[in-house]
């Protein structure tokens, strides 16, 4: 006798797996799914009846995720990690200027890799706290739905470049997670709208995506169930933590507060929230009045719009951008969407309007829609829904390094995915046996200007004559925007492919032993990898330190010297320790050390440059 599965929440006759629909958010995700009996896409709701969960993570006695963690805030600013998506697929370099808006602790570690967040004497890497964030969403769904997911859509921002994708989906699979698409926000956003799904005439619509920690503009076609990306554009450093942040530095400015009022964390996260709360109030209100360490803080709306608009202004361009690409004018433009929390900032929308010569359309709440699109994308993979077709694009086009460090392009920014394209190249020098092979991201001339994917050789090259060697290099470009390439020498056959792993991603290994390790299996060999890798960069610190030490003799003192020795034999010591944590907060505590006459240093170069000496 056949069994037949009931889902015990909801009485109904149970799907073989309910795959979800995941909107990992900068200030809150959402997790969704299709209604077994109205089959309409649902964000999935505990008690309180809030779908959102903040996307913040608190590491006390236990790691508590969401609204349990969101009360630590200000009570424990150092240990509560919040807009964790901006540091997704980024290192140090990319976010320095802006490392003051978090009350946590970022490491430089003074290279171009995945940046690092320090709590207490651990570490971890962005993919891990975001994979927390996904656990819990996974948790909240499985407990909502009465029934296991282990699979599901996750969505990101349209202008997500390589690195930044291939994190969300390293998150999920540390999360537990087979994430079977990466769907762009924007695309998502009009699933959940339901336009094109019928045969009515085509439609052009604008999907205007300002979060709370990116924006992108997408301008899709719709017809017959047809979704056709037609460009995107936008900044994945833009949104509404960004507005907070004007009215964070309104107050600082208003309270005279100095430099020194950075160093008090829990300080910073309340005038931090403050600016959030304040933020919120101007979108009903003309003015926001409050107090922040017995003074009086206020702002109005006029202040406030004042404020943001250079900020809108960007989105306006990359709309200008965007429309440009697809060869539409703002009349042709049906209907355009506003999705994102912070589109509820009454100055977005009606610059927004005036650029589109439209109303704009927030129907929907701006919250729920990515989640809900994603929901209906992980149904269509489900195969319950086979009248949608999602032709997306690659934000970003895609490249090699040719001569004289010069991108040039194979696959250009806003081509369809999947999608696949070749080129032929030639040796440069008598019977050379090899050909490097750097992939790159960005839309600039020079490749040092755009961001580097990976690097490959093409080895074995039969010896032959400059110029005869015809080496044909593929580039295929998979549905969720991640990219493999391949190279063959065609005359000899000799073939290399990979799948291109951003410098800031996790390999397969790696994330599945990470995997392992959260389900308190195979410790011994993850521990070990982590080891070896901190080991690695510790060895390389001590040396450069060295090195350091002797070239600027002259401009240190000798305590300086005693204590970077003292500490270099500290690093050493935990080096035999083989404690990665060790080993990582020894390095910091080196760091510390060597700063202040680092930059003493630098400081005398820079003085040597403006007075025309040389520097060697």
């Amino acid at each position: 006798m056949a069994k037949i599965p009931i889902n015990i929440a909801t009485g109904s006759i149970q799907q073989d797996e309910i795959i979800v629909g995941i909107d990992l958010g900068t200030t809150n995700s959402l997790v969704a799914a299709i209604h077994p009996d109205t089959k309409k896409p649902i964000a999935l709701k505990e008690i309180d009846q809030q779908s959102m969960v903040p996307s913040i993570i608190h590491f006390g006695e236990t790691i508590s995720v969401g609204n349990d963690a969101k009360e630590y805030l200000e009570t424990d600013a150092t240990n509560t990690i919040y807009s964790i998506k901006r540091l997704l697929g980024r290192s140090f370099d990319d976010i320095k200027a802006r490392k003051d808006f978090f009350s946590y602790k970022i490491i430089d570690n003074e290279e171009s890799e995945l940046v690092k967040i320090q709590v207490e004497e651990k570490f971890y890497s962005p993919i891990e706290l975001s994979s927390l964030i996904l656990k819990e969403l996974k948790n909240r769904a499985e407990h909502i739905l009465k029934t296991d997911v282990s699979k599901c859509v996750i969505t990101v921002p349209a202008y997500f470049n390589d690195s930044q994708r291939q994190a969300t989906r390293d998150a999920g699979k540390l999360a537990g997670l087979e994430v079977l698409r990466i769907i762009n926000e924007p695309t998502a956003a009009s699933l959940a709208y339901g336009m094109g799904t019928t045969t009515q005439e085509e439609q052009n619509i604008a999907v205007y995506d300002l979060g709370g920690g990116t924006f992108d503009i997408s301008i899709l076609k719709l017809s017959d169930g047809v979704f056709d990306v037609l460009s995107t554009n936008g900044d994945t450093y833009l949104g509404g933590d960004d507005f907070d942040k004007v009215i964070f530095d309104h107050f600082i400015s208003l309270l005279k507060l100095d430099a020194t009022f950075y160093n008090n964390k829990e300080a910073v996260q309340s005038l931090r929230l403050l600016s959030e709360e304040a933020k919120k109030t101007l979108s009903t209100k003309d003015k926001f009045e409050s107090t922040f360490q017995d003074s009086n803080v206020h702002i109005t709306k006029e202040e406030f719009d004042t404020l943001i608009t250079p900020l809108i202004e960007r989105t306006i361009a990359a709309c200008t951008k965007a429309l440009a690409d697809s060869t539409l004018t703002k009349k042709e433009i049906d209907k355009v969407v506003m999705v994102g929390g912070s589109t509820r900032t009454p100055a977005v929308q009606k610059m927004v309007s005036d650029y589109f010569e439209q109303e704009v359309s927030c129907e929907v709440n701006p919250d729920e829609i990515v989640s809900l699109g994603a929901a209906i994308q992980a149904d269509i993979l489900a195969g319950n829904t086979s009248d949608i077709l999602l032709l997306d694009v690659t934000p970003l086009s895609l490249g090699l390094e040719t001569m004289g460090g010069l991108m040039d392009v194979i696959i250009p920014r806003n081509s369809k995915v999947p999608s696949q394209a070749s080129r032929e190249y030639t040796t440069q020098k008598d019977g050379q046996s090899g050909i490097e092979i750097n992939v790159y991201q960005g839309e600039r001339d020079l490749v040092g200007d755009n961001r580097k994917l990976g690097a490959f050789t093409l080895k074995n090259i039969p010896s032959m004559p400059a110029g005869l060697p015809k080496v044909q290099i593929k580039f295929q470009l998979n549905a969720d925007g991640i990219l493999t390439v391949s190279a063959t020498e065609v005359r000899s056959n000799t073939k290399q492919e990979i799948e291109i792993k951003p410098q800031y991603g996790l390999d397969d290994d790696k994330v599945e032993q990470m995997l392992m390790d959260s389900m308190q299996h195979a410790k011994e060999d993850i521990a070990h990898r982590a080891f070896i890798e901190a080991k690695t960069e510790a060895e390389h610190l001590i040396d450069q330190s060295e090195k350091f030490l002797e070239k600027h003799a002259e401009l240190i003192t000798k305590d300086e010297k005693e204590a970077s020795r003292s500490q270099m034999q500290q690093v050493q010591k935990a080096i035999e320790s083989k404690d990665k944590d060790k080993i990582q907060l020894e390095q910091e505590k080196l760091n510390d050390i060597s700063r202040p006459y680092a930059e003493r240093v630098m400081d005398k170069a820079v003085s040597a440059a403006l007075s025309g000496k040389d520097i060697k």
